[in-house]
């Protein structure tokens, strides 16, 4: 039998991940080794015993075998935290392609440098007849720091740090030798920052109503079946939340904690109102605008038991809780689940492997899931559960579709639509609210006729065409390129091109429209400072405006009663995205934008913007009907071959010399040729990235089809092996990113 090697790290902070160590594996210990095992280790010089962790076994030595020590034993009482999320990212190197190293970073992001803040007190040990021993001593030979110190901790016995140090002038070096003579101790306490304590108590959470309980009670069930992730899909305002709160409260009744995803930092404020309201102090919150040691206290906090429910995006899913009892991820549908840097693991599928390895469930919420999570229920893979109607019967608000072309027939060239201008209007008359979401998803690019709604697509991957500076129209996918156009192909008309409104431009137009309106704007640029996303939504929430004009962050997962009327200007930038998600992230945008609209006692009304009405997306939006829209998309996946209906691996490659790069992708794209053999398996590109340069960093990607997963995974570590060995492609920074079906 071939010897084995394991590799080992020996000490679990950020900074020292990269060193690891090989060790040998006895033979009565090879069927107990597997990364994340904890393993008790001989090291350095005097080969003192420590705990290490493993992270990957395997039989090639890395240094000559005399030199090479041995596991000593494996730890059986160290379940830990460590070995959970280490085990984590072995899965997650090997699904998703990257270094252990890289996953390991991902799974163990806290710095042990990040600590919490340190109070001190220093309290007297001797009694009174050895302190008069000691003053008389410290006379004898001038001590007069010890005799100012020990007078003082005679008249008061235990003194604070500040005191000792700032008002008594003790030094540290006078503290420790007075702490080994056994005449003080110095008492040190971490003191956590919570970033939620002035938010809870501010609402209430009330009762589940019928529908509700039903979905609780079924998952419930569910729970003590198969246990399969549970997707609640529910209509805007059916009151997802509350069902999340009595699932909750039954794991935590049993010792156990929970991890509540969201999306977006602009969610944090009202989704933490709500659970510390019913949770108290036991709610904590990470997200990306805190410091570095703000987020490694609340991780510290999680690890110590100190709180059982922690709030936040994607990162938050690796809290080190040491009983992880429910993953909930809310919004599920969201882009921002998935990781742009490797490995490019998906929250979703790594929440529901992080929840098998440790035994807890998993549940998820959206009124427009992902089509992936929608396929998942269609195999049973996930048990699905529906909330049809809102909570406390609260009707749906009635949808305008505004056909921008006849717009332009009118003669209005604005950026609202008559009937839009028209019902703004009548809801400042009201003194109701307004919402108007411009939909920047997929705005970089696309060409469109105003006139009659044409746009220029790829003829071979149904995705729409980039312009490009070079006076080309280029797919994303393909590499199909056609020169760029200056009258509409299908009309004829003059009033074809990209798209050019923002947020700003918007913001002046509608108060030159409406002057006596109270307007804010929530975008990339008005949020930028750390608690900017609450300021906003507060003061929105507090009825301090009139008019909300944001991007996608303003439509989700936001309660504001007030609000009657939405309005989603220009539906079509995401329609036409180089993505053929595209129909899928419009449907989304639109029926979370109409679903802010009318939450409240007033009825709801919402008027969404298109140059193509027809299109089934911007139907089954205005609709509301999900059912209908997953129908139609389906039977598209299927006829193109895209996920979930069949499998994609995408290849992504940057480097800062162009001609390099493209030679690198080249070669990649002609060994796939050559090693896919007769297998059902179609290899795309290469061809630009959709931004095509970054940070002086050229981009392009390759994209490879399969009907089955094993098919691509194999690929990649064949692929993977090809790129170490050969050396032109260290100057190259590559990823891989896969999209499953379930």
């Amino acid at each position: 039998m071939s010897s084995v090697y394991a590799d080992v790290i020996v000490d679990i902070t950020n900074e020292k991940l990269d060193r690891t160590f090989q060790y040998k594996v006895p033979p009565e210990l090879t069927g107990e080794i597997s990364p994340g095992t904890a393993v008790q280790i001989p090291f350095g010089n005097g080969n003192r015993t420590i705990t290490g962790y493993v992270l990957s076994v395997g039989n090639e030595p890395k240094y000559p075998q005399d030199r090479m020590k041995a596991i000593l034993a494996v730890q059986k009482d160290a379940a830990t935290v460590e070995t959970k999320l280490i085990a984590l990212a072995a899965w997650m190197r090997h699904t998703y392609g990257s270094t252990m190293i890289q996953a390991l970073k991902t799974v163990l992001p806290v710095k042990v440098k990040a600590r919490g803040k340190e109070t001190r007190e220093i309290a007297l040990l001797a009694d009174p007849a050895r302190c008069e021993e000691l003053l008389e001593n410290y006379r004898k030979k001038n001590y007069k720091a010890r005799i100012r110190l020990l007078n003082a901790l005679l008249a008061q016995p235990v003194l604070p740090g500040p005191v000792v140090s700032k008002k008594l002038k003790i030094t540290a070096d006078t503290l420790h030798v007075m702490e080994e003579q056994g005449v003080l101790e110095i008492r040190r306490t971490s003191t956590w920052r919570n970033p939620v304590s002035d938010a809870a108590g501010r609402t209430t959470a009330g009762k589940p109503n019928e529908q509700q309980q039903a979905v609780v009670d079924g998952i419930r069930k569910e729970w003590e079946g198969q246990n399969r992730p549970c997707l609640i899909r529910g209509v805007t305002g059916s009151g997802k939340t509350l069902v999340y709160m009595e699932l909750m409260e039954r794991v935590l009744k049993e010792g156990k904690q929970v991890i509540v995803l969201i999306p977006e930092i602009a969610l944090t404020y009202q989704n933490v109102e709500r659970f510390c309201a019913r949770f108290g102090t036991r709610v904590t919150v990470v997200n990306s605008r805190m410091t570095p040691s703000e987020r490694a206290d609340q991780m510290e906090r999680a690890r110590r038991g100190e709180v059982s429910i922690m709030i936040g995006p994607r990162s938050a899913l690796f809290a080190p809780f040491p009983d992880l009892g429910l993953i909930v991820i809310d919004e599920e549908h969201e882009t921002s689940y998935k990781s742009e840097v490797t490995p490019r693991y998906h929250a979703r599928e790594t929440a529901v492997r992080r929840a098998g390895l440790e035994h807890a469930h998993v549940v998820m919420g959206s009124a427009t899931p992902s089509v992936d999570a929608s396929y998942a229920c269609e195999t049973g893979a996930y048990a699905l559960f529906r909330m049809d109607a809102r909570y406390g019967n609260a009707a749906l608000p009635s949808v305008w579709i505004a056909d921008m072309r006849e717009e332009l027939q009118m003669g209005n060239r604005s950026i609202l639509s008559g009937k839009l201008r028209e019902e703004i209007e009548k809801r400042l008359e009201k003194k109701e609210q307004v919402v108007l979401f411009l939909n920047r998803r997929g705005y970089a690019g696309f060409v469109s006729c105003r006139a009659c709604g044409h746009v220029m697509k790829c003829p071979h991957c149904d995705v729409s065409l980039t312009a490009h500076n070079n006076g080309k129209l280029v797919c994303h996918y393909c590499g199909y390129e056609t020169p760029q156009v200056h009258a509409c192909p299908s009309c004829g008309s003059p009033y074809i091109g990209g798209f050019r409104a923002g947020t700003q431009q918007i913001e002046q137009n509608v108060k030159k429209l409406f002057p006596k309106a109270r307007v804010l704007r929530m975008d990339g640029d008005t949020t930028k400072t750390k608690n900017s996303y609450e300021e906003i939504l507060s003061s929105f929430a507090a009825g301090e405006a009139d008019i909300l004009i944001g991007t996608q962050m303003i439509v989700k997962g936001h309660d504001f009663p007030n609000v009657t009327l939405v309005g989603a200007l220009a539906a079509d930038l995401s329609l036409n995205a180089v993505d053929y998600r595209a129909g899928e992230r419009t449907f989304q945008l639109l029926t979370q934008a109409v679903g802010r609209a009318g939450r409240g006692e007033k009825p709801g009304m919402a008027v969404i913007q298109t140059y193509h009405p027809e299109h089934y997306s911007i139907q089954t939006a205005a609709e509301q009907d999900y059912g209908a829209f997953y129908e139609k998309e389906m039977d598209y996946r299927r006829l193109m071959g895209y996920p979930p209906a069949a499998e994609l691996l995408a290849i992504h490659g940057a480097g800062e010399d162009e001609a390099h790069l493209t030679q690198a992708m080249e070669y990649i794209r002609r060994y796939l040729i050559r090693i896919r053999g007769n297998r059902e398996v179609q290899i795309i590109g290469p061809a630009s990235e959709a931004v095509s340069k970054i940070n002086d960093l050229y981009r392009m990607a390759v994209y490879v089809r399969a009907p089955q997963e094993e098919v691509l995974a194999e690929l990649r570590e064949k692929l993977e092996r090809y790129i170490e060995i050969n050396k032109g492609f260290r100057t190259v920074y590559l990823q891989f990113d896969f999209s499953r079906k379930y």
